[in-house]
């Protein structure tokens, strides 16, 4: 079973590059998307109806903001939006979708670069995805919980580690949050299998960073501690494009 997990910068934009192509070429079981920018009456019968999916789609109340969306070849037991929490739910950035074998969480983190609020926002986000996942695996679900993080963990996860110490998306505070995540059991999946550097998921467009490969690894796929031996491998798929993230991957038995 192949998951993959992109934020497209705007689905409608990435419709118009080649997206629908990409997905029947790649044909992943489940895609999780962030950032679709879209609410579904805006979007087009292909995109809504995808030959071989079932789509869930959790928009922002404000349009053309945030969203998500769960593409999956085989049908739910059960898709649910948000964490019930309504400070949260109301930018649409969280899809909960059941399967027999484990619950996949479709997530957009916030970004905290705006303004401090925004950070403060993020941290409050972060804090409730470790509350909502603690209460899904004490109830016995194995989880998955993939999706735009908005911050890289370590050094090796971005190209200038030191120019960007003060910046959200690598602030102490922030990547303090994913210590405390990765100890509660969950396991970041990539690095479990790669522990090179220069392995980067998103780059600045303004900066023409992608073609220097000055990038963050910011989109992850964690796992629970019961599914990791059944991860058969997990990639970054850098040679996609059509958004200014990148594709990430994994592969279960």
């Amino acid at each position: 079973m192949k998951i993959i997990s992109w934020n497209v910068n705007g689905i409608r934009a990435a419709e118009r590059k080649g997206f629908l192509n990409w997905l029947s070429n790649e044909s992943p079981d489940v895609l999780c998307v962030q950032e679709t920018k879209a609410h579904p009456s805006q979007l087009s019968e292909a995109l809504l109806h995808p030959n071989g999916y079932h789509v869930s789609f959790n928009s922002a109340e404000r349009k053309g903001y945030s969203g998500v969306a769960t593409f999956s070849k085989r049908k739910p037991v059960s898709v649910s939006a948000g964490f019930g929490v309504n400070q949260f739910d109301s930018e649409g950035r969280v899809l909960v979708t059941e399967f027999p074998e484990f619950t996949i969480l479709n997530i957009y983190f916030p970004n905290g670069k705006s303004r401090p609020e925004r950070l403060e926002y993020k941290l409050d986000f972060y804090e409730e995805t470790l509350r909502f996942v603690e209460r899904l695996k004490k109830s016995g679900k194995r989880v998955i919980i993939s999706g735009d993080y908005n911050t890289a963990h370590r050094p090796i996860d971005l190209a200038r580690p030191t120019e960007n110490e003060d910046v959200s998306g690598f602030l102490p505070v922030e990547r303090a949050w994913i210590d405390r995540w990765i100890e509660s059991g969950q396991v970041d999946i990539f690095r479990h299998f790669c522990d090179l550097p220069n392995q980067y998921t998103w780059w600045d467009v303004k900066t023409g960073a992608r073609g220097r490969n000055v990038g963050w690894r910011i989109d992850y796929h964690f796992v629970s501690q019961d599914l990791v031996e059944r991860v058969e491998s997990a990639d970054i798929l850098n040679k996609v494009y059509g958004s200014d993230h990148c594709p990430v991957s994994l592969t279960l038995k």
